[in-house]
């Protein structure tokens, strides 16, 4: 039977997109960074509406200018954005990044390391984070997945987004936000980091590299079979 005739349910048209763009992009895919949880943090909220590399430049910028990120915490705001001057919005981010700093460091009474969060199921430690100011569920989940934690949580950008919207795994009525936990309840529960990594890592890559934003490259995509938006955009040509 041809494969654009069967119908799957959401998740295993999930699980079939993630075979065929793992063969594409060659799963394992090896974690770029291992930092621990709070500079992973601080990364992500760095990272917020700002080019990899700006944001990859501004944090270093902040290590190499603050020795602890209890300093960045106790430093004069402006020092802190003229630190973090690469990133978008610096002027907003300097001050909302010390808040938060100082706001964990009162939940912890005074010990600022968020490793316990290691120790905790998933959802709890979502939970915990996502309590802090500005902390969504994108940035909760790259803190627990990204950072040396490791634990199965599952980032949504943008790419991954659009990619899960145009193959039908989610509505486009339904914001990113909440779109994290509906697709994560597509993946299987027994998935370990490392394979929540590997989605997350092969949606993003496909929407970077073929099912661009505006003219996708529906013609070579992997997964067009399984794709309604893709096969529409080519029976209109």
């Amino acid at each position: 039977m041809d494969e654009a005739s069967v119908v799957l349910s959401p998740r295993e048209k999930a699980l079939r997109v993630h075979e065929r763009l793992c063969a594409v992009y060659g799963c394992p895919i090896a974690f770029f960074h291992e930092l621990d949880p709070l500079s992973e943090l601080v990364s992500a909220l760095l990272s917020h509406r700002t080019r990899n590399a700006d944001s990859g430049r501004a944090f270093r910028q902040l290590r190499a200018r603050f020795v602890t990120w209890e300093a960045v915490r106790d430093a004069p705001c402006a020092e802190v954005q003229e630190a973090i001057a690469p990133v978008t919005w610096p002027e907003q981010k300097a001050p909302r990044l010390q808040h938060i700093l100082r706001e964990i460091t009162a939940r912890r009474g005074g010990d600022m390391a968020l490793d316990f969060l290691g120790a905790l199921p998933v959802p709890q430690a979502r939970a915990w984070l996502e309590s802090l100011p500005g902390v969504g569920p994108k940035t909760s989940a790259a803190v627990l997945l990204f950072s040396r934690l490791r634990r199965p949580a599952l980032p949504v950008d943008s790419h991954h987004y659009r990619v899960a919207v145009r193959l039908g795994l989610l509505s486009a009525r339904i914001p990113v936000g909440p779109s994290h936990a509906l697709l994560a309840a597509l993946l299987p529960q027994e998935w370990g980091a490392q394979q929540v990594y590997d989605h997350h890592e092969v949606l993003m890559l496909h929407g970077q590299r073929c099912c661009y934003h505006q003219s996708p490259a529906c013609g070579r995509c992997p997964v067009l079979e399984l794709c309604p938006h893709g096969q529409e955009r080519l029976r209109r040509r």
